[in-house]
């Protein structure tokens, strides 16, 4: 895996808890595109986990609106957590 880019790292670090897309936009204060483009990659990358409003979790077998990904709520898995440590 490559290295993580700084505005990659930001969201991860803030996806702790879950987090709905419109509060990642404000604290993290990316542009909606540059915000979308770093979830989808740590999605790709299994660092965090895609949750639907009714809290029923995404797995990777199932796919999600990547054109709507403001609907949707992210935390970090246990992979993503380790990335936030080093």
């Amino acid at each position: 895996m490559r290295k993580l880019y700084a505005s990659e790292i930001e969201v991860l670090s803030r996806l702790i808890f879950p987090e709905p897309y419109d509060v990642l936009l404000e604290e993290t204060g990316l542009p909606p595109g540059a915000l979308r483009d770093d979830l989808i990659t740590l999605i790709n990358f299994r660092l965090i986990e895609v949750w639907q409003s009714g809290s029923v979790e995404i797995n990777r077998a199932t796919s999600y609106d990547s054109d709507h990904i403001e609907g949707y709520t992210f935390r970090a898995t246990a992979t993503g957590l380790k990335h936030i440590r080093k």
